[in-house]
Parts: C-alpha cells; sequence; structure tokens
C-alpha cells in the first residue's frame, strides 16, 4: 500500500497570548497552505487534504514555527479521517 490519503481539520490555539491570536493563527494558516495540501479555510479552523504523513508533518512545523517565533504554548485539535474503500475527498463532504 501507498501513502495513505487523508481528510483533517486542524485547529491552532495559540495561548498566553493575550485577547488577538490573529498574527500567529495568520502564521499558522500560511504553513498549511505552504505544505501542498489542499486546504479549506473556516471560521474555527482549517480543513485539508493531502497524505496523511504530509499533515502530520505540516502540524509539527508549526509548533516548531510558532514556538521559534516566541509562542510559549500551543494546543492544536486535530480530526484525522482516513478509509480504505475510496478516495475521499473534501469536495466529497460538501453536500
Amino acid at each position: 500500500m501507498g501513502a495513505m490519503k487523508a481528510l483533517a481539520e486542524i485547529q491552532v490555539v495559540p495561548l498566553g497570548m493575550g485577547v488577538s491570536v490573529r498574527r500567529e493563527v495568520k502564521r499558522a494558516h500560511e504553513i498549511i497552505k505552504e505544505s501542498g495540501l489542499v486546504v479549506q479555510l473556516h471560521a474555527y479552523g482549517t480543513n485539508v487534504e493531502g497524505e496523511l504523513g504530509t499533515i502530520l508533518d505540516t502540524i509539527a512545523r508549526i509548533h516548531e514555527t510558532l514556538h521559534g517565533e516566541g509562542v510559549v504554548r500551543i494546543v492544536t485539535n486535530v480530526k484525522i479521517g482516513t478509509r480504505t474503500d475510496k478516495d475521499a475527498s473534501l469536495a466529497g463532504k460538501l453536500f
């Protein structure tokens, strides 16, 4: 079996940065867009489609980058879906 395709929802929550975390969230979204994943931004996170390894590597890169830029604490909520019976896509999840 080759690389496993996955769909995921990623929500990055920088803590201890004050009321607005717009800059940090925007930075996280930039990293996701640079990953080559299919990306759909929504109000409380980002949906992605691509190889599972790329998704996991991207989440690690977000943490490493934001910590390196001074964010002391980050909580990331992730939902990941994989399947073997067909190729899932973000477009296929829309009604």
